[in-house]
């Protein structure tokens, strides 16, 4: 027998996943995504995100200078001097 066919006997047919499974592929889908460092896949958390937005952008959208300057994000204000 030649390798391939030895191979081809040797492997295991692919079988479906339990429910169990698919929830927890499911959760693990949207909690991590995958990326590439140094060749390598790697699972890191998502991004948080407030109404489809990065919290960054989010904050400089909707928030008015009161709360900016309550949370010391002074380097976010707008001033009228830039405008």
């Amino acid at each position: 027998m030649s390798n391939s066919k030895k191979k081809r006997e040797k492997a295991n047919p692919k079988r479906n996943r339990t429910a169990t499974q698919k929830r927890a592929r499911r959760e693990r889908k949207q909690k991590y995504m995958t990326i590439f460092m140094n060749g390598r896949q790697k699972q890191v958390p998502r991004p948080q995100l407030i109404e489809g937005l990065p919290v960054e952008e989010f904050i400089a959208r909707n928030a008015d200078p009161i709360w900016l300057h309550q949370n010391e994000l002074w380097e976010k204000m707008i001033s009228d001097e830039e405008t």
